[in-house]
């Protein structure tokens, strides 16, 4: 029996394990799933001395509150959020990127995201969990991944396989700034679309709407005009990809996306800007900005650099 462990006394919203996501299966109608701010995931396992590929708790808005019982672990929560850590009657204030104890009967109550919608809370040590296709990455639309492929529910346990032995406190200095202007390339499906339309979603502002979760993000704003067909065959489509439906609002698809879609689509998301996309709540703006591909690939490799760069100062 295992005697390390964590019990949800509150799930929080959303609660999933989490890792880089699998690849290489959009063939049989899987996609990548994983975290949806990488950057933010991949600190939080660097901070805590794992493989930066290990699952991790990601919770959304509001987070989980965990009872530990066990012997002596640290944890660390990235994003921009408010948590409470209990310590024999004790409340201690916490604070993101920066790696603390816990030990038997300690509580870690994570409140909330600020102005903001993904957090990850991660362990020095293993999670006991099964792998699915090469991921721990749950997919809850699917139902593949850890917990049967569902999100945590109250009073479920969260068991410690491995709890290493190098508990040295870390932490880093880190601000998640937001974004307005969100670069995209022209999609598959742009010429569907009047000068108009194209001006519209190039030229005018566009709202997060509250109905957006890890599959994609519905955006509400000016209607995008199509002169062509606002049905198409069924295709593949990827993270990023923004469709437009009939009704001219457009749609983000996000990490849990769908494989195939029947919408024309006007473009796609690059990369750099996907973990500060997916952060933005609901009611915040958005100004899409166009680049072409080659522009799009060298500010991916300045993302990846800054990325390594950070790991490497932790």
């Amino acid at each position: 029996m295992n005697k390390n462990y964590f019990e949800l006394i509150r799930p929080g919203i959303n609660t999933t394990f989490q890792d880089e996501g699998r690849k290489n299966l959009y063939h049989i109608g899987i996609t990548f799933s994983g975290a949806m701010d990488k950057r933010n995931y991949l600190i939080a396992n660097k901070l805590v001395g794992n493989n930066l590929n290990a699952p991790v708790v990601e919770f959304a808005y509001q987070g989980p509150l965990l009872k530990y019982t066990g012997n002596e672990i640290n944890f660390v929560i990235t994003g921009d959020v408010s948590f409470i850590i209990r310590s024999k009657g004790k409340e201690i204030d916490g604070n993101c990127y920066e790696v603390y104890k816990l030990k038997n009967n300690d509580e870690v109550d994570i409140l909330s995201t600020n102005k903001s919608i993904y957090g990850y809370f991660n362990i020095s040590g293993e999670f006991k969990l099964e792998s699915k296709w090469n991921s721990y990455s749950i997919n809850t639309k699917a139902k593949i991944g850890p917990n049967n492929g569902n999100k945590f529910e109250k009073n479920q346990k969260i068991f410690i396989s491995k709890i290493f032995s190098d508990l040295n406190k870390k932490k880093i200095e880190y601000i998640n700034t937001k974004i307005e202007n969100i670069r995209v390339i022209k999609g598959t499906n742009f010429d569907y679309f009047s000068e108009e339309g194209k001006k519209t979603f190039f030229g005018k502002d566009f709202t997060v709407s509250k109905l957006s979760d890890r599959m994609g993000m519905r955006l509400e704003g000016p209607k995008i005009e199509n002169i062509v067909d606002t049905n198409i065959k069924s295709e593949g489509l990827i993270k990023g990809v923004i469709q437009v439906p009939p009704d001219g609002n457009p749609i983000i698809m996000l990490s849990d996306h769908g494989s195939i879609g029947g919408y024309p689509k006007i473009g796609t998301v690059i990369s750099a800007d996907y973990d500060k996309l997916v952060q933005l709540s609901s009611g915040s703006k958005i100004k899409f900005k166009e680049i072409n591909l080659s522009d799009a690939e060298t500010l991916f490799k300045l993302y990846e650099m800054e990325t390594q760069n950070l790991l490497s100062q932790i």
